[in-house]
């Protein structure tokens, strides 16, 4: 029996350059999406990506109570540069019982505040793309930086001095915390993942490693 992802109903108040992306990216993932904005022309932007948008004011609480937003599987906050906006959005959804809530920050003490009171996911937009693309440039064979725990790196590594080894001999995981997640071989186009333990490694062969950040750049390969 194949697991199908499960298609969620999202709420995104804020339909500026951010959280309409948002609602359009999420859109075409599969996911059904309800703007909430109060800018006409915003509105009538969205009205062509969004499969249901309103105008309206999302600081009264009975807007939201109307249009069901406690009951979508997540909402996003993304009100623009409104601290205080933005803070008055997240009590109602709270209030309301807002199954899961994501907000964009605008600044580190926007963030501080949104994280104390408990909101599942906040970002700092510039913060973190400009934390990733540093990361991206020291280490060229970065393919992600995932904040769990400090930073978790997903790497790519090219073989050269394992070479002719596998990867149970290499011991990854045992000795450095790192697993192996996908191979492909010299010449390759694709990736095989969850590779064979046994597996003979070659050359030129790429390996796209998971682990923290300090344990993945300590392999030479």
């Amino acid at each position: 029996m194949v697991n199908v992802a499960k298609k969620l109903e999202i709420g995104i108040v804020g339909l500026g350059k951010f959280g309409l992306q948002l609602g359009r990216t999420l859109t075409e993932m599969g996911h059904t999406v309800v703007g909430l904005d109060t800018g006409e022309t915003r509105v009538r932007l969205a009205q062509d990506v969004l499969a249901q948008v309103y105008q309206a004011n999302a600081t009264d609480i009975a807007v939201l109570q109307q249009l069901r937003f406690q009951d979508l599987d997540i909402v996003f906050v993304s009100v623009g540069d409104s601290m205080e906006t933005s803070l008055l959005v997240v009590l109602n959804l709270q209030e309301m019982g807002a199954r899961k809530i994501g907000v964009k920050a605008v600044s580190t003490e926007h963030r501080k505040v949104l994280t104390r009171l408990g909101v599942d996911l906040v970002i700092l937009p510039e913060h973190d793309v400009a934390t990733h693309v540093a990361h991206r440039l020291a280490n060229p064979g970065m393919l992600d930086l995932l904040p769990l725990g400090g930073g978790v790196l997903v790497q790519e590594l090219v073989v050269d001095k394992w070479a002719g080894r596998t990867l149970l001999e290499l011991k990854l995981v045992n000795d450095y915390g790192v697993m192996v997640v996908a191979v492909k071989p010299v010449g390759g186009k694709e990736y095989r993942f969850v590779p064979q333990a046994h597996e003979t490694l070659e050359r030129g062969d790429a390996l796209v490693v998971i682990g923290k950040q300090e344990d993945v750049l300590r392999l030479v390969p």
